[in-house]
């Protein structure tokens, strides 16, 4: 294979002869190109004629103009009849991960800059085979800009692999060097083709995500196999396009594999309308989680809010037992046989039990027990639990844990709606943590993290679930000390165990630094997008496997879309640009978009601060959308005599205006 020769790196020496002739065939020689390219710009005339000749060399190679793609192949061909444009320089040192190239100023300034630059590949020629490296910094040889003559300028470059031919002739590229350019190699402009079978997946089935950054041509392939059997991260600052990038790779997943069932951990209320008609959509109103599928630990921390008092938590923990002995010895009808088990008997149930039990029996036992003459815990230990727990039934706010068929055996159900079995097209669930009172979701996370993994367990196989954990930094922090442990513990077992039965675990954080470095590296493909804090990018750079760490220095210049992506699901480090989707497909947090006419949040610019305290309180279920304002200006004794009336089918009364008065609903007794 002929070299190109840079006449001006050598001036006087011949061009060196090739080495044979191609194996390929190759369009008829160009009999009046110029077999050298003056040191300077050419000019008009001299450029002019070049094109109609290279133009009568394509016509009479027989492709047309409108052949794109074999024209840029004769181009890229390394032939000597050919001008010597991508030829920038040689090799002047090299070492097990890098590489120096030496070149002159002038030819820098005269090539293309789409692949002359900090952040783009370009290739060095080693006998057969091409070596693939990445620029990551220029510099002259001279701290002194010399205006009247040559500046000589050393581009430093990291190997990233090699592209060779096999003996059918098919060009494939493998990461890591096995053999290392030679001092004096020639580096030039990386061939398109290389870039894509650079990324090219092969056999593997794979979706595109975007455009690579160096060659817009090019698409950004990932395989979605390997992304979600061995679990995937989103990171980056914020405002970059986390939400975004993750909305269109869950979708592209699903465009795959239609039968996985997405849960998505929604803290902001923002990803509801990005996935239309495959999400459902379940917040403070909709969500069921019964108070009886929390385990114990769980339940303690929403009981305590973090400062368990002991006495109090071993009460409960006895009582829990009790309670559901009770429960599953009334199902089995023991109670009416006189078959009765205690829970501390063998084989009984105990706190962390996945039995239902109802809250009435719980207060019955604790009542129980401060009516006796000698309890065994003091009675100011059980009514201060008792006043705890009577305290969180009657809050509205826990609705979704003890007001919607908590008392009942409806685990089936739940589960069906939960994790959308059967989809009927629906196979994502969107959970709005939003509107949940922050004390108490870590615990909802970490019981929905929990039924993920148990789920895809006890399917044997047949589901696929992917757990998506927006803001991760919250549930799974770097510090053992903080956070709430039995979410994190649910996590880390997904991350852990969750490929061998089916569940696989999407972490997203603006903070990966703070993210527990256990998760983050059990994710084995990584999505890094703008990050500018040195401690991000280093927890970046540490989870890289291969050779391609100079990459990550580029991270805080990234443009917004825009990511590298390593690991698994790629065949190589890709830097690319997320593929652009319309703007009913984005997440976007409610009332965030002030220059949209249409947002409901900022048609007025003001708003009801009685119907703000209503929400508050979490009483949702009060609200009328179509009369917002009505609900709020009616007195207690206006909505009384509305829902009496309406009890003994009479005419509802009306407000000062002439309209009837909404008729108040209460979820407690729906």
């Amino acid at each position: 294979m002929a070299l190109d020769h840079d006449p001006r790196l050598s001036e006087g020496s011949p061009s060196p002869a090739p080495n044979g002739p191609r194996a390929q065939s190759v369009p008829p020689p160009l009999a009046q190109m110029p077999t050298s390219v003056s040191s300077r710009s050419l000019n008009p005339t001299s450029a002019a004629e070049l094109i109609a000749q290279v133009q009568n060399g394509l016509a009479a190679a027989g492709i047309g103009r409108d052949d794109t793609a074999a024209q840029r192949k004769v181009f890229e061909r390394r032939a000597i009849e050919q001008p010597t444009e991508r030829m920038i320089g040689r090799v002047t040192f090299c070492n097990g991960a890098r590489a120096t190239i030496s070149t002159m100023a002038d030819n820098l300034s005269e090539a293309s800059s789409d692949f002359w630059a900090v952040g783009r590949l370009i290739s060095i020629t080693v006998g057969k085979t091409r070596v693939v490296a990445l620029v990551y910094e220029m510099r002259t040889d001279s701290s002194v800009w010399d205006m009247e003559a040559q500046n000589a300028v050393s581009v430093q470059v990291e190997l990233m692999g090699e592209i060779s031919e096999d003996a059918h002739g098919r060009t494939r590229f493998q990461r890591g060097v096995s053999r290392y350019p030679q001092v004096g190699s020639v580096a030039h402009k990386i061939r398109a083709r290389d870039l894509e079978v650079m990324h090219d997946l092969g056999d593997r089935k794979s979706v595109e995500v975007g455009r690579l950054s160096q060659n817009a041509d090019i698409p950004a392939t990932i395989s979605v196999n390997d992304l979600l059997t061995r679990h995937f991260a989103v990171v980056g600052t914020t405002g970059v396009g986390k939400s975004c990038s993750l909305t269109l790779l869950v979708r592209q997943c699903l465009s795959v594999k239609p039968d996985l069932r997405v849960v998505l951990l929604d803290p902001h209320n923002e990803f509801a309308g990005a996935f239309g008609p495959l999400a459902q959509v379940l917040d403070s109103t909709t969500l069921e989680l019964p108070f009886w599928l929390f385990r114990f630990e769980e339940l303690e921390d929403v009981i305590f809010r973090g400062k368990t008092v002991a006495e109090e938590a071993e009460i409960l923990r006895e009582v829990l037992a009790q309670a559901k002995t009770n429960f599953q010895n009334e199902k089995t009808g023991a109670t009416a046989a006189g078959l009765v088990r205690k829970a501390l008997d063998v084989g009984g149930l105990n706190a962390d039990s996945p039995m239902p039990y109802r809250m009435s029996e719980l207060f019955k036992l604790i009542d129980e027990n401060i009516g006796l003459l000698s309890p065994r815990h003091e009675r100011h230990h059980l009514k201060s639990l008792r006043v705890r727990l009577d305290a969180l039934v009657n809050d509205p706010r826990y609705g979704f844990m003890f007001t919607r068929g908590g008392a009942e055996d409806n685990f089936a159900p739940l589960l069906a709606r939960l994790f959308r079995l059967p989809a009927e097209g629906q196979p994502v669930s969107i959970i709005n943590l939003s509107g949940l009172p922050s004390d108490v979701t870590n615990a909802v996370v970490s019981v929905l993290a929990r039924l993920c993994f148990d789920v895809a367990y006890a399917s044997e196989g047949q589901l696929h679930v992917l757990l998506v954990c927006e803001e991760a930094h919250r549930y799974v922090p770097q510090d053992p000390n903080a956070g709430f442990i039995p979410t994190r513990r649910a996590i880390a077992r997904i991350a852990k165990e969750g490929r061998k039965y089916g569940c696989s675990i999407a972490v997203v954080s603006q903070r990966p630094g703070e993210l527990d470095p256990t998760i983050l590296s059990q994710c084995s493909t990584v999505f890094a997008m703008r990050l500018a804090n040195d401690r991000d990018q280093e927890i970046i750079r540490s989870a890289i496997a291969d050779s391609s760490g100079s990459t990550i220095s580029f991270l805080s210049a990234l443009d917004n879309a825009e990511a590298i992506v390593f690991g698994e699901a790629v065949a190589t480090t890709m830097r690319f640009k997320f593929t652009y989707q319309e703007p009913s497909k984005l997440p976007r947090a409610a009332g965030t978009d002030i220059t949209d006419p249409n947002s409901n949040a900022r048609k007025t610019g003001e708003a009801d601060p009685r119907l703000i305290a209503t929400r508050l309180r979490g009483m949702r279920e009060l609200e009328k959308p179509l009369q917002p304002t009505m609900l709020a200006e009616a007195s207690s004794q206006q909505k009384l005599a509305a829902a009496a009336g309406a009890a003994a089918g009479l005419r509802q009364p009306t407000s000062t205006a002439g309209s009837p008065l909404p008729r108040p609903t209460n979820g407690f007794n729906s």
